[in-house]
């Protein structure tokens, strides 16, 4: 009858050192789960820039005017969500960067009513198709990146093809691959992008 006790005390204090190794080596493995999050290929000379909808603050639109700016794309297509009262996030964005000093003729709207970048990438890439666009930036917060960049590769694989792509991290200002758990937002962004990564490796 000790047997059975015995062998719960054991498991007990083996779960108690991994978490204790956990805890002190925390600061090896958080990196891990920030920066297997990121995939930045970096600018390089394209037809356009794509600004993905989801960003509330303005630091997509404001990496692709910089992209503009620096002479890596022409114009940047940017993708709007529904968002309020009857407008579309580009709507909004667009105005933003107006305000920021940015010229207006740098930006085309692309107003939709996607929900999801799943849902999203075909209706970004059809109207790429539409344009006859080769090549083009995918500019995202840079937690968002890998996860995008999947999903867009398997629309054009699912399209029979699509433009080559490049995809640029966004920074954000509350997420660092190296730090994200020092801060509540952080730790939000990270757990919401994970959960999101694992629902759509699982088809969900």
């Amino acid at each position: 009858m000790a047997r059975p006790h015995f062998f719960r005390l054991k498991l007990l204090a083996a779960c108690l050192v991994l978490a204790a190794a956990a805890i002190l080596s925390r600061s090896l493995w958080l990196p891990v789960l920030g920066y297997a999050l990121v995939h930045d290929d970096g600018p390089a000379k394209a037809d356009i820039a794509v600004v993905l909808a989801g960003d509330q603050v303005g630091h997509r639109i404001e990496k692709a005017a910089e992209l503009i700016r620096e002479g890596y794309v022409p114009a940047a297509l940017i993708s709007g969500s529904p968002g309020f009262y009857g407008l579309h996030e580009c709507d909004f964005e667009i105005a933003y960067a107006i305000r920021q000093g940015f010229p207006a003729q740098w930006f085309i709207a692309l107003p939709h009513s996607a929900l999801s970048t799943r849902d999203e990438a075909p209706v970004v890439l059809a109207e790429l198709r539409r344009r006859n666009v080769r090549s083009f930036l995918l500019v995202t917060s840079d937690y968002h990146t890998a996860r995008a960049r999947r999903i867009f590769l398997a629309a054009e694989r699912a399209m029979a093809g699509g433009p080559a792509m490049r995809t640029v991290a966004a920074p954000d200002q509350f997420f660092r691959p190296d730090s994200w758990w020092r801060n509540r937002e952080g730790r939000k962004t990270a757990f919401f992008e994970w959960s999101k990564t694992v629902a759509s490796a699982l088809g969900i």
